[in-house]
């Protein structure tokens, strides 16, 4: 009974405390991921509206793009010419 008693005292002096410390080590990080995460989630939802304005601009580049290729052209032609 006395090993009984003893086997007892060891368990909740030593293995409980050291199951809990790595408990704590386990779950903090875990809890630093959730939030990490969260904050993703809850900055995400802004994108779509910023890839509308970039649609539209893209449209406007390719249609400067193509106005200025001619003059780039004759520019290119003319230092060429020097």
């Amino acid at each position: 009974m006395t090993l009984w008693w003893i086997g007892n005292i060891i368990l909740i002096a030593v293995v409980i405390p050291v199951v809990v410390a790595i408990l704590i080590q386990v779950l903090a990080p875990i809890f630093q991921i959730r939030q990490y995460a969260e904050d993703i989630l809850e900055h995400a939802g802004q994108f779509p509206s910023h890839l509308d304005a970039i649609a539209e601009e893209l449209v406007k580049t390719r249609d400067l793009v193509n106005a200025a290729a001619p003059e780039i052209v004759r520019y290119s032609r003319a230092v060429d010419n020097l």
